[in-house]
């Protein structure tokens, strides 16, 4: 099953992400090397927020994501949203 996850960051975003960004980026990087993860990016416009596609058996594996997440445990994220996705054409 595919899900997306959604997050949307504080205004104040690329000023603090820094301290965060090598572990987030890492915790993505071992979710895809996993074959959780297929695909992750940020919105190139405000207000900042991300999509995060996952192909997984059970949401729980994105709600585990999202709960390590460092973006989320240092309040860079003002809200997630997880959301079940149908795939017609590709994956």
């Amino acid at each position: 099953m595919y899900y997306m996850l959604f997050y949307d960051y504080v205004d104040e975003y690329l000023e603090r992400r820094e301290a965060y960004r090598d572990a987030h980026l890492a915790g993505a990087k071992q979710a895809l090397q996993r074959g959780e993860l297929k695909m992750a990016g940020a919105f190139t416009e405000r207000p900042y927020s991300a999509a995060l596609i996952f192909n997984v058996e059970d949401v729980s594996v994105v709600e585990r994501f999202v709960e390590d997440d460092p973006y989320v445990k240092n309040g860079l994220v003002t809200k997630w949203t997880i959301r079940p996705w149908n795939v017609v054409i590709g994956g």
